[in-house]
């Protein structure tokens, strides 16, 4: 077995032959050291022994002079009780603000955000989607029924976009390539875009960014996105960087949560997040129906970058600051079941949706506005909650006492059953981003927090234009709200996503700067679902 390499530092070996051997002088060993580093590590130490050495001075000097701090703390009791109390008040004061200080969290701003535009070559409508479907040879006349039926059921419009290895099936009637390479192309071109876009729009040096979070949920190649991206900008090296998949379409709250929590441990940093999805290598190749639904209700590339930063200064540029961040996790086995990605009788791979998908979103989403609502709710709405609770308590305990007693039991049935109050959470939030994962989620969403049209125009404008986007929809929907709906000052938005797991995450932005006149569309055809070209109109 060959000898390792080994290192010199000895100048007397400098000029020895033996090519194993890499030599350093000893005076140029010096410059290999980190000093940061050394500093920071030994930082601690050296405070706290200067700090130990203050107190034993400090302690010394009050019994050398022991006689003169009694003779002034019995004059300053006796002869000025008001100043003595008044430097107790003090005292507490200032330990109590320092206190509060060092609890208080920096703040989270959203420098920008910006989304992909997918090109025209990307863009199909739905009669060429069903082609490309037909091209794959693998789908039997009910699955291509099925699909048919799913996609002019979903609220997507005719200008979805589509990686060029699935459109090229449009083109040459073959099935597509999915080779890795095309999926790390397709990737590659969207996260580059929007990374180029958002620190051009900012303003913002690559090298300047000290945090780098990636999530695609169905795309984990080696390396990560992360290092794509780090690579592509010439980013530091040492960059924090993280890559998150199998997060479900809710990860792009959870990458924004994740930078939160980073950015309270690193004071002045700029985080920078995106948010991007894959087809190239996700589309189901089978017939089992349960499968189907993602090739055309999860069918959609785009992506986005948002800028944070946890600086004072950049208070005067952010467009927005994080006020709240909310995940809610389910672990029952019908939540971890719902979305499962797996493959069918015939070894298709794809993802698995449950018929219980509803039932289980809807738990998620009253546990996660459960405890959003303290946060964002007026007083007011809170106590109407707390009443309602507090009589259907009653109600429920009394009706039980009086069905034991037989002379009291008919009035039992004449005691009223309460309902739980649903809090009114338009009072609380001024915009909603309701990830657009088809038609009935929106809807179902909407129906439950009694959302009027204008409220949920901006998922549904979205879901009709970019499609299921995944976990990037959300920010295309605040597009649409600052270019379409106008949004002011103070207003506040709330983000809310679902993922596989099953999980309801949401964050909640304060709008700290008016945005521009309000483009109003005079055409809306995601409400009719009529034909829509997107040169008439860019949404």
């Amino acid at each position: 077995m060959p000898s390792r390499e080994r290192i010199s530092s000895s100048d007397s070996e400098v000029g020895e032959a033996d090519p194993r051997v890499y030599k350093v002088q000893r005076s140029k060993l010096i410059s290999l050291i980190n000093w940061y580093h050394v500093i920071s590590v030994f930082f601690p130490i050296i405070l706290a022994s200067l700090v130990g050495i203050f107190v034993f001075q400090f302690s010394y000097s009050m019994y050398e002079n022991r006689d003169q701090v009694e003779e002034l703390i019995v004059y300053t009791v006796t002869g000025k009780p008001k100043v003595w109390l008044l430097g107790w008040q003090g005292t507490f004061l200032t330990l109590l603000l320092m206190y509060l200080f060092a609890r208080m969290e920096l703040p989270v701003y959203l420098l920008d955000f910006q989304v992909w535009e997918p090109p025209k070559s990307w863009q199909v409508t739905h009669e060429e989607l069903m082609t490309i479907m037909k091209a794959q040879g693998c789908f039997n006349d009910d699955s291509m029924a099925f699909l048919a039926k799913i996609l002019k059921q979903s609220g997507t419009g005719q200008a979805t976009a589509w990686p060029p290895s699935i459109v090229q099936s449009l083109k040459d009637g073959k099935p597509q390539n999915s080779c890795v390479e095309n999926a790390r192309e397709e990737s590659k071109l969207v996260v580059c875009d929007v990374i180029r876009d958002v620190l051009s729009r900012t303003n913002t040096n690559p090298k300047d960014v000290d945090i780098l979070i990636v999530n695609c949920s169905l795309f984990s190649p080696t390396p990560s996105l992360c290092a794509l991206a780090a690579h592509e900008f010439g980013m530091r090296t040492d960059l924090q960087s993280y890559n998150l998949s199998g997060m479900g379409c809710s990860a792009s709250v959870i990458a924004i949560d994740l930078a939160k929590d980073l950015l309270k441990a690193r004071p002045n940093a700029i985080a920078l997040v995106v948010s991007t999805e894959n087809l190239t290598q996700n589309l189901y190749l089978g017939n089992e129906r349960s499968m189907l639904l993602q090739n055309t209700l999860f069918g959609a590339a785009g992506g986005s970058a948002m800028l944070l930063s946890n600086r004072r200064k950049d208070s005067l540029r952010a467009k927005f600051k994080l006020l709240h961040t909310l995940r809610k996790q389910g672990v029952d086995d019908e939540s971890y079941e719902c979305v499962y990605e797996c493959e069918d009788a015939q070894g298709n791979h794809g993802v698995r949706l449950s018929k219980q998908i509803v039932k289980v979103a809807g738990r998620a989403m009253e546990r996660n506005f459960t405890s959003l609502g303290p946060h964002v709710l007026p007083v007011s709405e809170m106590m109407k909650v707390a009443k309602a609770w507090v009589l259907r308590d009653v109600f429920k305990r009394t009706r039980v006492v009086l069905e034991k007693l037989p002379a009291l039991s008919g009035l039992a049935a004449k005691i009223p059953v309460v309902r739980p109050y649903v809090p009114d959470f338009k009072r609380g939030i001024d915009h909603f981003c309701i990830h657009a994962g088809g038609r009935a989620v929106v809807d179902g969403v909407g129906d439950n927090l009694k959302l009027s049209g204008k409220q949920v125009e901006a998922s549904k404008a979205t879901l009709y234009r970019y499609g299921n986007t995944s976990s990037s929809s959300i920010w295309y929907e605040l597009q649409y709200i600052v270019k379409h709906v106008g949004i002011r000052k103070g207003q506040r938005v709330l983000q809310l996503a679902f993922g596989s797991g099953f999980k309801c995450n949401s964050a909640v932005w304060l709008c700290l700067q008016d945005g521009p006149k309000p483009d109003k569309l005079t055409e809306k055809p995601w409400e009719a679902n009529v034909k829509w070209e997107a040169k008439d109109k860019k949404l």
